[in-house]
């Protein structure tokens, strides 16, 4: 991690497994923390406020996370969430599988990409 700490890093993967559940397993705290460090630190603390603010949501589970789901702070985890997990991105060390062999998604054009994370400073 180059941003979170470890309990933001165990805050953001269960917040991210309540809005896409089977996330965490590719690790979308790794790729998230990634990306926080190209955030201005406004943008940066603002995102780990919105991961603070769900915590308690997200040890409920869906039904409690259903009643912040139009504030501010769930749609901004919620984007990261999606983006973490279907941009078929799998954490060194995560089990995976990805977000495309889940969803069957393999047409011929997709499934020759050779999917290259160094631009986030994360080794695959």
């Amino acid at each position: 991690m180059l941003v979170l700490d470890d309990h933001e890093a165990a805050v953001v993967r269960s917040v991210c497994d309540v809005l896409v559940p089977g996330s965490a397993r590719v690790g979308p705290e790794v790729y998230i923390d990634a990306l926080m460090t190209r955030m201005d630190a406004e943008e940066r603390e603002a995102t780990r406020a919105a991961f603070r603010s769900l915590e308690d949501a997200a040890a409920g589970g869906a039904d409690a996370m259903a009643g912040r789901a139009f504030s501010p702070e769930f749609m901004l985890a919620r984007s990261l969430a999606c983006e973490a997990f279907y941009s078929d991105f799998v954490a060194p060390g995560a089990s995976g599988p990805g977000a495309w062999q889940e969803i069957d998604f393999a047409p011929p054009l997709a499934a020759r990409l050779d999917k290259d994370w160094s631009y986030l400073g994360v080794g695959t």
